[in-house]
C-alpha cells in the first residue's frame, strides 16, 4: 500500500525524500497516521470510572414475567421477558453479567436494564428467559453467583445511590412514614410507581456517593426507627 502511494504522487521523480516539498510530505504523513487509526480495529469500550469489571457476589435471585412484560425498565427500554436481561439495585445500567446457579452449576450471561429486586436479601431480578435457563422459573427463587464480565452501551453519569424504606399501597402511610426518617435525613422523597398489583408509594432517603455509605445509613435506619432499608441506584 505506501508503494502504491509513493508512486502516485504528482511530480514524482529520482530525487531524494529531503528535496520533497514539504507539504508533500505532511500529506503523506496526515494520510497514514489515519490509516493506522482505521487498521487498529474496533476501540475498547468507554467504562465508568472505577467501573466493577469482575465483581462478584452472591445471593438469592428471584424472577419477573408476564405481569411486566412491555412496561418501561430503568433505561428506557420496554422490558421483554424472552431477552436475557436482569434488574439489580446497584450496578450500572449496561453491565453484562455471568449468573451461575449454586445449585446445579447452569450459567446464563444477562445484560442489567432494570432497578431491582426490591425485596431483602436478594441479589438480582431475572427475565423469564434468564430464569428457564437456569432451571428456576419452578421454584421462583435460586442461590446464585454473578460476575461483572463487560459493559454494553454508552457511558454516562452514575446516579446517587438511596435506601428505600418502605413502599405503600396507601399514600398516607408513605407520608407518614417519610415524617418519621426526616429527623434522620432531610432530603427524603416518595416516589410512586404503577405495578402490576397496583400503584405503590415508595419512601426513599439518601444521596450517596458509595455504597459503604449507603449501607451504613440503612444499617442506622435499622437499629434506629427499626426500619430494613434497601440500597438502590437512582437512574433518573
Amino acid at each position: 500500500m505506501l508503494n502504491w502511494f509513493s508512486s502516485s504522487l504528482p511530480g514524482r521523480s529520482n530525487k531524494s525524500q529531503s528535496d520533497q516539498p514539504r507539504w508533500l510530505i505532511l500529506l503523506f504523513s496526515t494520510v497514514l497516521a489515519g490509516t493506522l487509526t482505521t487498521c487498529s480495529g474496533i476501540p475498547k469500550p468507554t467504562y465508568f470510572p472505577g467501573y466493577p469489571i469482575g465483581f462478584i457476589e452472591r445471593g438469592v435471585a428471584s424472577w419477573y414475567g408476564p405481569g411486566f412484560h412491555g412496561n418501561k425498565t430503568a433505561n428506557g427500554e420496554r422490558y421483554d421477558m424472552h431477552q436475557l436481561t436482569a434488574a439489580h439495585r446497584t450496578l450500572p445500567l449496561g453491565s453484562i453479567a455471568v449468573v451461575r446457579s449454586m445449585s446445579t452449576g447452569r450459567k446464563v450471561t444477562v445484560r442489567i436494564n432494570d432497578r431491582g429486586p426490591f425485596a431483602r436479601g436478594r441479589v438480582l431480578d431475572l427475565s423469564l428467559a434468564g430464569a428457564n435457563a437456569l432451571g428456576m422459573t419452578g421454584s421462583g427463587t435460586d442461590e446464585v453467583e454473578l460476575q461483572v464480565v463487560g459493559y454494553q452501551g454508552r457511558a454516562a453519569e452514575i446516579g446517587f445511590l438511596r435506601v428505600q424504606v418502605g413502599s405503600f399501597s396507601d399514600q398516607q402511610n408513605a407520608l407518614n412514614l417519610l415524617e418519621r426518617v426526616k429527623p434522620l435525613y432531610p432530603g427524603g422523597r416518595i416516589q410512586i410507581v404503577d405495578l402490576p398489583e397496583g400503584r405503590r408509594y415508595r419512601v426513599q432517603v439518601g444521596q450517596f456517593s458509595k455504597e459503604s455509605q449507603a449501607e451504613a445509613a440503612a444499617a442506622h435506619l435499622e437499629s434506629t426507627l427499626d426500619l430494613q432499608g434497601v440500597v438502590f441506584r437512582d437512574d433518573s
